[in-house]
């Protein structure tokens, strides 16, 4: 078995989760590096050293999941931390609308079924599949926890708040898929308070990515709650939704 504390980040080649992988590894833990592309996830790999592992996994490919769960169970026997962070904001070319445009698209009367079923597939059921996969592993690791990166925009308080700047732009697709993911996070949480295994979801904010180019935070500011929030103790609270700056976040 491995001596390290052994850490998953899905969606770990780029953007926010190659950031949280840097600084999990910083902190001396093992980090796989969820990538849908193996080849994306060894040179990932590469950049952060001995530390950092590829592993292929797509959250949408039942297989690839089970492969990855087994590959984790026999090459490591175990897993302390399971960060969630695979996400997709439209399945089309993320510099083609305006962020106007794309609340547009994506309301209730127009949006495009197939469209929000991609996004949903990734953001919602890929965190759940991942989840049912590798939580036999999680329930042997003591004092292991879970972190799913969810989204301020998918607060229903703010989104209800007419003051709120989430009131305005809350749409079907992304925002709603995140509010999905928030009570998955819940139900999660309930489940296991008797394994002692911390469940929790945490906003990045609105980080420069790939995924979002029109990001005002930086991708370490973005990380920062995920890393706090994984190496958090076995005192540490579960079922909270947090954001480094401005602490709990409503559901």
């Amino acid at each position: 078995m491995q001596n390290n504390q052994v850490a998953l980040v899905t969606g770990a080649n780029q953007g926010i989760g190659l950031q949280i992988a840097k600084d999990l590894t910083a902190q001396g833990l093992t980090v796989l590096i969820g990538s849908r592309n193996f080849e994306r996830g060894e040179a990932a790999a590469g950049e952060l050293g001995p530390n950092a592992v590829a592993l292929q996994l797509d959250v949408t490919d039942q297989a690839s999941i089970s492969n990855a769960a087994e590959r984790i169970r026999k090459e490591f026997g175990r897993l302390d931390v399971l960060i969630q962070n695979a996400a997709i904001t439209t399945t089309g070319d993320h510099h083609a609308q305006t962020p106007q445009e794309f609340v547009a698209a994506n309301r209730p009367s127009v949006v495009s079924l197939d469209e929000m079923r991609a996004v949903w597939e990734t953001n919602v059921f890929g965190v759940l599949a991942v989840y049912q996969a590798m939580l036999p592993i999680l329930r042997d690791t003591p004092n292991s926890r879970i972190v799913n990166v969810s989204s301020g925009a998918g607060s229903l308080t703010l989104a209800s708040d007419r003051n709120s700047p989430m009131h305005g732009s809350f749409d079907a697709t992304y925002a709603a898929s995140k509010t999905a993911l928030n009570g998955l996070t819940v139900a999660m949480a309930i489940e296991l308070e008797g394994d002692g295994i911390k469940v929790n979801a945490v906003s990045p904010g609105y980080t420069k990515t790939r995924m979002s180019p029109g990001g005002t935070d930086t991708v370490e500011d973005g990380a920062a709650e995920a890393v706090r929030v994984a190496l958090l103790g076995s005192e540490g609270p579960t079922g909270m939704f947090t954001h480094a700056t401005f602490g709990t976040i409503p559901w």
